[in-house]
């Protein structure tokens, strides 16, 4: 096997077991009593992190993505999700919040990450929202504008 067959092979191996996270995390969101429409939309935003941008430049585990997860709602998600927008991005805030408190209540991630996440997206919401909104003012036209660069 190449370089780029153990890359799809390892990719393959996280989304068959994110496979059966998501499931999990599916019904430890109905134990807590959230509606069907609800548990589909965090179970899909989720499904969007873990498959798409984990795996995007390389491959990572749904555990070690914690730390992406700035670079995720301030820039990634802004740039590459058609739908994003400041709702969307304040509704894959809170759907990370509840799967990495899945995860915490899982043993997968430690106390201190989990904080971390929180006080994260408490921090940087204002900036990433700010993004959102120069990615969608059609009068800047300097890109490295709406970045902050």
């Amino acid at each position: 096997m190449d370089e780029h067959d153990d890359f799809e092979a390892e990719i393959e191996k996280i989304q068959k077991e994110n496979k059966v996270l998501l499931q999990k995390f599916a019904a430890w969101l109905k134990l807590a009593g959230l509606a069907e429409p609800t548990i589909a939309r965090h179970v899909s935003n989720i499904d969007f992190y873990i498959n798409e941008f984990l795996v995007y430049e390389e491959p990572q585990w749904p555990e070690d993505g914690l730390i992406r997860i700035g670079y995720f709602l301030g820039y990634w998600f802004i740039k590459k999700a058609m739908w994003s927008s400041v709702a969307a991005i304040k509704a894959n805030a809170a759907s990370l919040k509840k799967f990495y408190a899945f995860m915490l209540e899982e043993d997968m991630i430690e106390k201190e990450e989990f904080e971390d996440l929180k006080k994260t997206i408490r921090e940087e919401m204002p900036e990433w929202t700010a993004t959102m909104h120069r990615y969608e003012d059609d009068s800047i036209k300097d890109m490295n504008e709406v970045w902050g660069i």
